[in-house]
């Protein structure tokens, strides 16, 4: 116990003290989170990369256990599999961040890189091999196991990465999370996976210093995809060898909001046509707040959320009690149903389902289809325009503007370029002024941050726009950007012009309709 308070406290002075350091790193080569994202709430650009000092932090006192003369260090050279498993594939994540923080990874790189962590892991011995069942005998996966396993630990990485959206919201459900950890760790005693929750415990508390609204640092993919790595590997090392009825139920109840944030982001996104691992602004703490709570009002309704699972679970750890333990599920799974359905999610999804909102989404979608596919074969940026400007009636707009952003990396454009159009007959059917209307204005946001807008103007006296349009022309939007994001990976595509300039405006009329 001795050795864990030392790497808490080592693990807490490292991260205060190298994170101010990885700031002004950031802010020297222009390492920065521009805020463009969707999902996005801050309002400035901030340095992110501070996941660089949790991953150091966190394996300073261990490598020093390495080197010195203890009963834990020694526990810890003995079990050298373990060691490996937890500091290579700790490394190969922390890798993946950075890369994906400077230069952007698209999903199947990310996903490549995670199986392959995640089967290396399984080769080592982190492996869930039954399920168990509170009414009898545990569950054995057989063949399932390597599945289940892998399916486990990518889909933890990516459930915290997922849920950092708010100052210190990552950081602190995953300080409770692996709080929980060593509580189990400790009750069952488990003296690595103590040292190890200890260290990680005492990185992301010297880190939150600075991460806490209002954060002067961001933790990045560097940091969010290393604290699931480490919390997934290690839900399931404490949970191996667990007597308990409900062992495997404890990682996932002390994981609970994350897992159910993921879980409710990818049902809404297939509900609706969009692509899975597009961003969007409608997770639980964008829903909270929209219920008008501040910024960090939100992170600490969150964080108590997250104390009472984790409390729910450090119960189920103590008891074999198949009542109790059915009682604990029912009230937690009543709890959690009226919680979803305060922020809307319960009645969106049944409202979604069961009328006739459903068939205009479908019927939108099939008709962008045709500039969809279009898209895909675009080769210049002036072709996305064409695309563009033609699918204004679609949406009844009066007007349409694109701003592609950082067109220079295109061989011959200008650094930024604007395209946009009016419908003749629509305006001359307006008695509305130009200059008014309702205006929305939707980001690009591909594998290189901010990649422009597009913008509409309706003049018909609407004062907002229906969800349904909104969702088409989001996923309209994202085929805009998978097209600019392959135009500009070819550095000798596009039209040559001459000298470029800052940038370019164009105005094109649309043919009467």
């Amino acid at each position: 116990m001795r050795t864990a308070t030392a790497a808490f406290v080592l693990s807490i002075l490292c991260a205060a003290i190298l994170t101010p350091i990885v700031r002004r790193l950031a802010l020297r080569f222009g390492a920065l989170d521009h805020a463009h994202s969707p999902r996005k709430v801050h309002g400035v650009a901030v340095p992110r990369l501070g996941g660089i000092a949790i991953v150091i932090a966190f394996y300073a006192p261990l490598l020093g256990l390495l080197v010195t003369q203890s009963g834990v260090g020694f526990t810890l050279k003995h079990e050298d599999h373990f060691a490996l498993g937890l500091f290579l594939g700790g490394i190969l994540i922390a890798g993946l961040g950075v890369y994906d923080d400077l230069r952007g990874a698209g999903a199947g790189k990310k996903f490549l890189v995670q199986f392959a962590v995640a089967g290396m892991m399984y080769s080592l011995g982190f492996r869930v091999e039954a399920i168990a069942n509170p009414f009898g005998n545990p569950l054995a996966l057989g063949w399932a196991a390597l599945p289940f396993t892998l399916l486990w630990i990518v889909g933890v990485i990516n459930a915290l990465n997922l849920i950092d959206g708010l100052d210190g919201l990552a950081g602190g459900v995953a300080l409770v999370a692996v709080s929980t950890i060593f509580l189990v760790s400790l009750q069952r005693n488990q003296p690595l996976m103590i040292l190890f929750s200890a260290s990680l415990g005492g990185a992301i508390l010297g880190f939150l210093f600075y991460n806490f609204n209002p954060a002067s640092i961001f933790m990045g993919d560097t940091g969010s995809m290393f604290l699931g790595f480490i919390l997934a590997t290690s839900s399931i090392r404490t949970n191996q060898k667990a007597s308990t009825t409900v062992a495997v139920l404890i990682p996932i109840i002390t994981l609970g909001l994350p897992i159910l944030d993921t879980l409710l982001a990818m049902s809404r996104r297939a509900v609706r046509g969009r692509p899975l691992f597009r961003a969007d602004k409608e997770h639980i703490h964008h829903r909270l707040l929209g219920l008008g709570l501040t910024h960090r009002q939100t992170v600490l309704v969150l964080y108590g959320m997250c104390l009472l699972l984790g409390a729910v679970a450090l119960v189920l750890t103590y008891t074999n009690s198949a009542v109790i333990t059915v009682t604990l599920l029912a009230v937690l799974a009543g709890s959690l149903f009226f919680f979803l359905r305060r922020l809307g999610y319960i009645r969106f999804e049944l409202n979604h389902l069961l009328s006739d909102q459903r068939r205009r989404n479908r019927a939108l979608r099939a008709a962008i289809r045709p500039f969809t596919d279009r898209l895909r074969r675009v080769s210049r940026t002036d072709e996305i325009w064409e695309v563009v400007r033609e699918v204004l009636p679609v949406f009844e707009a009066t007007s349409i503007s694109l701003e592609l952003r950082d067109a220079g990396n295109v061989a011959g454009e200008p650094s930024a370029i604007v395209f946009s159009t009016t419908a003749p007959k629509v305006m001359e059917d307006t008695p509305t002024p130009p200059s008014t209307g309702f205006r929305a204005r939707f980001g690009l946001v591909g594998i290189r941050r901010d990649e422009g807008h597009i913008e509409m103007v309706w003049h018909d006296a609407r004062a907002d726009l229906s969800r349904d349009i909104e969702i088409a022309i989001e996923l309209f939007c994202d085929y805009v950007t998978d097209a600019y994001d392959r135009i500009r990976s070819r550095p000798s595509a596009g039209p040559r012009h001459r000298a470029p300039e800052i940038t370019t405006s164009r105005n094109l009329d649309l043919p009467p309709h």
